[in-house]
């Protein structure tokens, strides 16, 4: 179809059968009762097992409202047709707010060495941190981060879903202000909220930009989610030809790129820490590079840079959809390997363990976070219909 052809097409309804809402609220009441045998067990596991999934999506929310802001403050045309889906990423946001507040509340010691007083007492780097790790700051903190962004979220994506049934443009405008607005927000209070819930569980040691590396996992991944959910649209053919083979090479362009910025944030924070070699900072990879932590070290060069780079250096593999699902879903696996890379030498730092806990806490979570967008991507239009910029989206062509 061309730019013309599109101009008043409507796409259909995303559709989930009661079959498939029923299988992933399955999967949530099975991935909760394997939780909850799992504290029955080993406790301080648990609740590693849960901060993982739990950190694996918030980056898949967190991810869709970055994207949708980014879109807006460029006031970017071509993205249009494609921009519904992070919006239903952030759906997920609520949810964040109430399955972080057991990490807060409840982990305490079993997580983060901070919050027990007797080793505080006697640590006088944890003493020098008091005033920053301490239990009412750090729920001050994640209630103004996650109240934050769920605020900026019910704004940005309003806009679009309010402009769906009125077209008025004012809401083009009003999302520009308020995307530049969270940005700002979002650049400080993402990068706290990976230090309070990934950095803080190794107290002693700290890095300048261990936000960005997060952030760049983050988005990395986000799009190879975006990837997948538009080349399953276009497949059922609900999009109508509104999303297409364009769209997605961009986004595969953009997953490439953030793959290198991954690759350059990650060398850029070894290599000084290597070079200046001092105790404080070298514990952290100390503690990756014995035994089987080396090979999945090693793993994450591999398969996060190394093969996804490659694969998508071609034009044809970034249009190629069997390839892009290949390479989409390598990212995602290894986006929930680096969490558990971040996560779990600090419950084991001497032996790799990964067992019916890890998978069961994935699988509750996958359940929940897709009934969550799914039932949005079903309740609203697949594409935003009256944005004033889609017939930019209509005719997007890439030429390189």
């Amino acid at each position: 179809m061309s730019g013309l052809d599109l101009e008043n097409v409507i796409p259909q309804k995303f559709q989930v059968s009661n079959k498939a809402k029923a299988i992933m609220a399955l999967m949530a009441l099975l991935g909760a009762g394997i939780l909850v045998i799992g504290f029955g067990i080993d406790k301080e596991r648990a609740w590693h097992s849960y901060l993982t999934s739990f950190f694996f999506f918030t980056t898949m929310a967190m991810g869709g409202l970055f994207f949708t802001s980014i879109q807006h403050a460029a006031s970017a045309g071509w993205s249009v047709n494609v921009r519904r889906i992070p919006e239903a990423l952030t759906a997920f946001l609520p949810y964040v707010f109430v399955l972080g507040l057991p990490l807060v509340f409840l982990a305490k010691k079993d997580l983060f060495l901070w919050l027990d007083p007797a080793v505080v007492e006697n640590d006088p780097l944890l003493l020098g941190k008091q005033a920053y790790l301490n239990m009412a700051f750090f729920a001050v903190r994640f209630l103004i981060f996650v109240g934050g962004w769920f605020f900026f979220a019910k704004k940005i994506v309003g806009f679009s879903l309010n402009q769906d049934r009125d077209g008025q443009d004012q809401w083009t405008t009003k999302a520009l202000s308020w995307s530049v607005s969270f940005l700002v927000f979002f650049a400080l209070s993402f990068s706290l909220f990976s230090v309070d819930f990934i950095m803080s569980l190794q107290p002693h040691w700290f890095s300048t930009i261990f936000g960005v590396y997060c952030f760049t996992g983050m988005f990395q991944s986000v799009l190879a989610l975006m990837i997948l959910i538009c080349l399953f649209i276009v497949k059922m053919g609900w999009s109508n030809g509104l999303i297409n083979q364009e769209h997605i090479h961009d986004l595969a362009k953009y997953m490439k790129a953030f793959t290198v910025f991954w690759a350059y944030i990650a060398f850029s924070q070894f290599m000084l820490i290597w070079y200046a070699n001092l105790p404080e900072e070298t514990v952290f990879y100390l503690d990756r590079s014995n035994g089987a932590w080396l090979y999945l070290s090693i793993a994450l060069v591999v398969f996060r840079f190394i093969v996804p780079f490659l694969a998508l250096l071609p034009r044809w593999a970034k249009r190629t959809p069997a390839h892009l699902v290949g390479v989409c879903s390598l990212i995602l696996v290894m986006q929930y390997i680096d969490i558990f890379w971040l996560v779990y030498p600090n419950y084991n730092n001497e032996v790799i363990t990964f067992s019916w806990l890890e998978i069961g806490t994935f699988i509750g979570f996958l359940g929940g976070f897709g009934l969550v967008v799914t039932t949005f991507l079903g309740k609203y239009n697949l594409v935003p219909i009256k944005d004033p910029r889609r017939d930019e989206s209509n005719n997007h062509h890439v030429i390189y």
